[in-house]
């Protein structure tokens, strides 16, 4: 029992160490459009774009937000509270959380992992 697990923690660091090694670094110039990108005037557009669409909207006015309110005080942020605003709204997940589905996937390749880690 204690070779095999042994056998599987070497075998599952080697695939891990040839499948997660393969990293490139690549430099280059930067052009004047990536960094106007990041310049505060269009992270405050983004995000005022992302208030004008109608999805957003009708979210909003479904938490009991006026969504003209919500624009005014984008308007209104600093050029930190929108940064920070911005990279919030392009690193959040795009889906919610884990349903029903998610958390019965999670159990069952949790579940097979035990099955074949202890079976003999």
């Amino acid at each position: 029992m204690r070779t095999t697990m042994k056998k599987m923690t070497c075998r599952a660091l080697i695939v891990s160490l040839l499948a997660l090694s393969f990293t490139t670094a690549k430099a280059g110039m930067i052009g004047a459009d990536q960094v106007a990108a990041g310049s505060p005037a269009s992270q405050r557009t983004m995000v005022l774009s992302v208030l004008n669409r109608a999805d957003t909207a009708a979210q909003l006015q479904a938490q009991g937000i006026d969504p003209t309110l919500a624009r005014e005080r984008v308007a209104s942020m600093s050029d930190q509270e929108v940064q920070a605003l911005a990279q919030d709204m392009q690193t959040a997940p795009a889906g919610a959380s884990l349903d029903a589905a998610g958390w019965l996937a999670v159990v069952v390749v949790a579940g097979l992992i035990w099955y074949f880690a202890m079976r003999r």
